[in-house]
Order: structure tokens, then sequence, then C-alpha cells
């Protein structure tokens, strides 16, 4: 007989609905927002693959900075940490403060306390104003784990997240080779068309080997290289080769 789902904590947000807070046996959580099932903390590979990808390359990097873009049960977050130095700083920004406090609380059991570890930063507020007010080369890696991941009915240009002014503004911030990581219900064509443009080198991740398997980006900020001087910028084609 299936344990029932046992009711932590409900509230109603301003554009979504009745977000809650579900618990049957230990390890076992569900964040549902209205009719939708939002989170499982029994199906988050995608969102550790994420957090790990995102940051592979920052474990000997002195003083890493981070930006995660949304905290769930803060699974990411613990990736994120887990590929980290102890000198690193990781800014998490979360719409909701009772998430946070759920992260702080009874979901803590889930990732070691990751919400408590003195190298996070939490900010109430919406990500992509963050990313637009922060200045030029800020962080290492920009993570985003957010509820609605981009897709065809994005706004190409003025989606506040995953348009191509949005991607820019990400761009922007990341340091030289910096890695913007993104997770998505599925792969999108016209979003990678659009990093690629921004100058991304960008690359498409499945994590997993069967059932539904989610889509993760992993784009690192290109840097032009300068031209030496006195010499010709491209290569010169050589005789009878093909373009």
């Amino acid at each position: 007989m299936a344990i029932p789902w046992q009711v932590l904590d409900r509230f109603e947000t301003d554009d979504e609905g009745v977000l809650e807070l579900r618990k049957r046996g230990k390890g076992d959580f569900l964040i549902t927002v209205g009719s939708q099932i939002l989170m499982n903390s029994k199906a988050q590979r995608s969102e550790m693959a994420l957090g790990k990808l995102g940051c592979r390359k920052l474990k000997n990097y002195p003083n890493p900075r981070v930006l995660v873009g949304g905290l769930g049960m803060a699974i990411t977050l613990r990736a994120v940490l887990d590929e980290l130095p102890e000198n690193a700083e990781v800014v998490v920004a979360e719409l909701n403060a009772k998430i946070h406090q759920w992260c702080l609380g009874p979901l803590a059991e889930l990732t070691d306390g990751a919400a408590a570890d003195p190298r996070v930063n939490v900010a109430i507020g919406d990500v992509a104003e963050l990313v637009k007010t922060s200045p030029a080369e800020s962080f290492d890696a920009i993570i985003y784990d957010l509820y609605r991941g981009p897709g065809p009915q994005t706004d190409k240009r003025n989606d506040p997240l995953y348009g191509s002014r949005a991607i820019e503004q990400c761009r922007s911030a990341l340091k030289k080779n910096g890695v913007f990581a993104i997770w998505g219900e599925n792969p999108d064509t016209g979003f990678e068309s659009r990093l690629t443009a921004a100058g991304f080198a960008v690359q498409c991740e499945r994590p997993g080997k069967g059932g539904y398997r989610h889509a993760v980006w992993v784009a690192e900020k290109k840097v032009a290289k300068k031209a030496s001087a006195g010499r010709a910028t491209s290569k010169p084609r050589e005789f009878g080769t093909r373009k």
C-alpha cells in the first residue's frame, strides 16, 4: 500500500497558484504548484548534471564566483558546491522566501544543508534583474535551474530569461571563458542558435540513459582573439581547396 503524502507547508503565490511541500517517507519530497508537480526529490538527475557541468572547470580557480538562478530543493546548488573550492562564493537568486525556508528546514536532509553552506548567499528576487544590474565580468558561471526552461514559445528577442537580449546580458556578466548553463524540458534549436549568435560555444547534454531525459545546455563564453600586427586576420585559402 502506497504511503500517503503529508503536506508540510503551503502558500499562495502571486501568479502561479498554491505552492505546496509534501513528504512521504525519508528523503521523498514533492513540491507542487496548483495541480502540477514542480519537483520530485526522486527524479533529479538533470539538476545534478546541471550543477556539475556548469562548474566542472572551477575546482582550482582562485575565488570563483557563481550565480544560480532558482533554489528549488537545492539539488542543483548541492552539485554546484561539490564542484567548488572552499573559497568560492555562490549567489542564489530565488523569488520565494518560503522556498529558502524549506531548504533550510525540512529539505536540508536532501542536500546536507546546502542552503546553509557558508559559501552561499541567497538573494530573494528575480535572477534576470540581478544579471541585468551586475557589473561586467562578475561571475565565473551562471546557472539557470528555473521552473520554465526555453522552448519554441519563447519570445526570441525579449524573453527576460532566454531571449537574445537576456543572453547578451548573461554574456556580459560572465568573466573570460565563463560558463552559462541552463536546464530545459526539451532540446530547443532556436535557443541554441541565440546562444551561438551571442558568442557562446554551445553543447546540449541529455543526462541519463533511460526514461524522460531533460536538456542541459553548457555554453562557454568565447573571447575574440586579437589579430597580430602585420598579419591577416584569417588564413588565406589555398589554391584548389574548397570553401
